[in-house]
């Protein structure tokens, strides 16, 4: 970090605590720190927002980056005020924040002042508590098969500071004249149990708000009290298409906690298995966008390539959506005699297949008169947003964190980021046929360089990691996947985040399809290619 920006932020808040890794800002300066981070010193990503509770008080951890000069930085803000925690909003300076701080909200109870409209995220609106403070009853709420009613869904709040103080008011989210349908939480189009709410003028698409919470399962309250190799479990279900690389960024978080070195084999192998998880989602992807549109030929297309890549994961791991073969300190065990060959010999045929998919599907007059010129998004949106991954790279921005941050050996290979520049939902359909290709490329590489040596280093019986806070994010299929670990040197975790990068492909919905056709959103979702239990953590 420059020393210019650090005083300017001590300029501003006397009373900061500076260490190696963050800045704790005072709750009273934080809205002028946030705002001379964003405007003028460049930070115009926010990576992420991570709700804590330290028993005593409560807090916010914002991960900031600069995408222009590829720095980052962490503030930290906290409360003793428990009865009634509230702290600036940041969503009006990067509009990722809107719904990060919807979730703090829901699960912490903090309320953000200024912010447009809080409201729970995931849980009803009647739901007692906040499932994620230590102090948190487990039994204040039973089971309850009723649905949530309208009403609760018809107006949500707004904290405004005022001369007479802070002032909370409800307003109804849409008007009493506006025409409103329900898309899913049960429609295939959805890609998951989603709920999206989009008001109409006629066919033109005005607002969307989208529920989640449908499948919740808590992963994050779970995984409180479960010891570090038994979250690898829950870390494959998240985006269960991205399996591999979740679990890889787990396993990399604890490594590095604990200052293991992973052997140079199991390095290799495990940037293999994360590529034919990238090419196998793609495909599933591409066959379900397909499919949207009526082609169902194309689905089984690509159904049937992806099972090619599942036999490899079954014979290596003993499992096909979920490999199970990453563990803490490298390998479960080493690699099958048939790995590499059978890698070999699926290189040419997916390239070939490659070639049909573009005759059957890309040039098809029809399916690319449906896809081109809709659903954009600007490069400024796509940051603002913090949409990664392939959706973001077809705005033109270069987010791959196997590039920014290499890790495992993406720094051995040469490989490049697949980029478009137009940001519509065509864009983003090709940027995914693009990268199978240059994963076969890398695929080649890793076989052709494959170190013999061990393929796991000693890891102690019962892991413990050493107090303090642990972070490590990766490229998965739909973006930047990001883990959190808070430890207090116990075999469970005091706290665990991830990173969803699917959140931010939803949020992306409303501003993209305002002014399209209601015909044309089931193309624009499926061009974002979120995965709903990735955000129903």
């Amino acid at each position: 970090m420059q020393d210019n920006i650090l005083n300017k932020i001590k300029e501003i808040a006397a009373k900061a605590i500076f260490d190696d890794k963050s800045i704790v800002v005072p709750a009273e300066d934080f809205r002028s720190v946030a705002e001379y981070l964003k405007n003028e010193a460049g930070f115009d990503y926010l990576h992420d927002l991570i709700g804590v509770d330290l028993d005593e008080s409560l807090g916010v951890i914002y991960r900031l980056f600069s995408t222009g000069k590829n720095q980052e930085i962490t503030l930290k803000i906290f409360t003793t005020d428990r009865e009634n925690p509230e702290f600036f909003t940041v969503s009006d300076l990067w509009a990722s924040a809107n719904l990060y701080e919807r979730e703090i909200y829901d699960f912490f109870g903090i309320k953000f002042i200024n912010h447009p409209g809080l409201r729970r995220l995931f849980l009803r609106g009647n739901w007692e508590g906040y499932p994620l403070r230590k102090d948190y009853d487990l039994s204040s709420n039973k089971l309850s098969m009723l649905n949530q009613s309208m009403e609760e869904m018809e107006y949500t709040t707004t904290i405004n500071l005022t001369e007479n103080g802070v002032v909370q008011s409800n307003f109804q989210l849409f008007g009493e004249k506006e025409y409103v349908i329900n898309m899913g939480p049960q429609h295939p189009a959805t890609h998951g149990v989603l709920h999206l709410r989009v008001s109409l003028d006629g066919e033109i698409i005005k607002k969307i708000d989208p529920n989640f919470g449908y499948i919740h399962r808590g992963i994050e309250k779970m995984v409180e009290g479960y010891t570090y190799p038994q979250i690898l479990h829950l870390a494959d279900r998240l985006d269960y298409l991205s399996g591999t690389m979740n679990r890889h960024a787990v396993c990399l978080c604890v490594e590095k906690a604990l200052g293991i070195e992973v052997p140079q084999r199991a390095q290799f192998v495990r940037t293999i298995l994360d590529e034919l998880t990238r090419i196998a989602s793609h495909l599933l992807g591409w066959g379900s966008m397909c499919m949207d549109m009526g082609s169902i030929t194309a689905f089984v297309y690509g159904m049937r390539d992806r099972e090619k890549i599942m036999d490899i994961f079954e014979e290596s791991g003993g499992g096909r959506l979920m490999c199970n073969y990453s563990v803490i300190g490298g390998l479960s065990h080493d690699i099958h005699p048939n790995f590499i060959q059978r890698i070999k010999d699926f290189i040419p045929y997916m390239r070939n297949m490659l070639k049909e998919y573009h005759v059957l599907f890309t040039n098809n007059p029809i399916a690319s008169g449906r896809m081109k010129n809709i659903g954009f998004l600007t490069k400024e949106q796509a940051i603002s947003l913090g949409v990664t991954g392939p959706a973001g790279r077809a705005s033109d921005w270069m987010n791959d964190v196997r590039i920014l941050e290499p890790y495992a050996a993406y720094d051995k290979i040469k490989f490049k980021p697949m980029m478009r520049t137009k940001g519509g939902t065509f864009e983003r359909y090709i940027v995914r046929l693009d990268e199978v290709e240059e994963s076969l490329r890398m695929l080649e590489q890793l076989v052709a360089q494959m170190p013999e040596g061990d393929y796991c280093a000693k890891v102690p019986k019962v892991i413990r990691l050493p107090e303090g806070e642990y972070f490590q994010r990766v490229e998965n299929a739909r973006g930047d996947f990001g883990v959190y670990i808070q430890s207090k040197g116990d075999k469970n975790p005091y706290r665990v985040k991830f990173r969803s990068p699917c959140m931010t492909l939803v949020s992306a919905l409303d501003p993209i399809t305002r002014g399209e056709k209601i015909a044309d959103l089931v193309m624009i979702g499926a061009s974002l290619d979120y995965v709903i239990p990735c955000i129903d953590r």
